[in-house]
């Protein structure tokens, strides 16, 4: 197979190759999630599974995107006020977070929380970004440990940002208007030894109807759901909170967004092209939010057991009701500016939401006694 890249590698040529043989195993096609989910995490090639940096703040390091931990440490700083009432509200005393990145959140926290954590589990699938983490928590040795599957029960407040974006998503294509259209799936075939867009007629559909005489390309996000059923399937006692990029179901569904959500960062630079640099980019899907909150509660759990929503909110109003400006003003000029970064509009301020649930008996979380858009979900 052709090297799909613009600098071909030992790795992305693995990576192609083993992607290539996936197609070919299944028939010439692959729906679009399988093809993400063997590009991020394939063991040992896939982005998120390889040894190159992924998090920094700028492209001379070697990254290729920021999070907002390693853009300040007031993010954990401010999260931890809230993580801190969740512990004390659920009456647990241990964090467990997803896909943990560099380790900067993680630590923020527990510099944070300090007692009120007697362990923190982080659930993370890269081995190469838990090296990375071991050697930035060493002062929290005795409290953090990692593991790559969930134990069968657990309790605790559950952390995760910027994690459901990374979930494979699957991409459904409509072909003509509202009326008349046909809807696809959109996967991944081979054509002239590169990976090439394939659609296929479905029966799969967007949680609502989309109106309009155009073309229609958007996602469905039923791992990220199955994520959310899984956690509930073994979460006793506790609480979650997703911080990420996306909406609610009618502002995701737009007729005016159709061209989709998926983009790829490297380098710090955008390109909505996953199937060149493969295994050298992230790729992500805006997170639909309602769908989230549903998979929750419509889950059918025993009595007792189920999820409620606590908060559904920007970033903004979510760290403002959390504290975070009285924190920035202790902060020099420079460390105040970025900062702001967190809560302005244009920046992370509004793109980003913080949604929240609980197991047990539900509270006026603090982070969204301003705010609240729970009930626009």
């Amino acid at each position: 197979m052709q090297a799909v890249t613009t600098e071909p590698t030992s790795l992305t040529t693995a990576l192609q190759a083993h992607i290539a043989q996936a197609i070919d195993r299944a028939g010439g096609w692959i729906g679009f999630d399988r093809f993400m989910e063997l590009a991020l995490y394939t063991p040992g090639l896939g982005y998120y599974a390889n040894e190159r940096p992924k998090f920094g703040t700028l492209p001379q390091s070697g990254s290729d995107f920021v999070t907002a931990p390693e853009m300040t440490p007031l993010f954990g700083q401010t999260l931890a006020v809230q993580v801190g009432e969740a512990l004390a509200r659920t009456g647990t005393d241990e964090v467990w977070e997803f896909g943990a990145g560099s380790g900067a959140l993680a630590l923020q926290l527990l510099d944070a929380l300090g007692s009120a954590v007697r362990r923190y589990t982080i659930v993370d699938l890269s081995g190469s970004l838990r090296a990375r983490q071991q050697a930035l928590l060493t002062a929290h040795e005795g409290k953090v440990h990692w593991v790559d599957a969930l134990p069968d029960t657990f309790a605790g407040v559950i952390v995760g940002n910027e994690v459901l974006d990374a979930m494979p998503v699957k991409l459904l294509a409509r072909h003509g208007g509202a009326q008349d259209g046909v809807w696809h799936e959109r996967g991944v075939a081979v054509q002239e030894g590169v990976f090439a867009w394939a659609d296929r007629p479905t029966a799969l559909r967007p949680p609502i109807e989309i109106e309009g005489p155009h073309d229609y390309l958007t996602e469905i996000h039923p791992q990220a759901e199955a994520f959310i059923r899984t956690l509930g399937d073994r979460l006793v006692r506790g609480a979650a909170f997703f911080m990420d990029y996306g909406f609610g179901e009618s502002e995701y569904y737009h007729p005016q967004r159709h061209m989709g959500t998926v983009m790829c960062h490297r380098a710090h630079q955008a390109d909505d092209n996953p199937l060149v640099d493969v295994g050298l980019k992230d790729i992500t899907a805006h997170v639909n939010f309602t769908a989230m909150a549903l998979a929750a509660q419509d889950q059918p759990l025993p009595a007792g057991q189920g999820w409620s929503v606590l908060g559904y909110t920007t970033q903004a109003h979510f760290l403002i009701n959390a504290g975070l400006l009285p924190k920035m003003e202790l902060q020099p000029l420079d460390g105040r500016a970025i900062a702001a970064k967190l809560i302005m509009e244009h920046e992370m301020g509004e793109l980003f939401k913080v949604l929240a649930l609980c197991k047990g008996e539900p509270w006026d979380a603090l982070g969204f006694v301003q705010g609240d858009r729970t009930h626009r979900l």
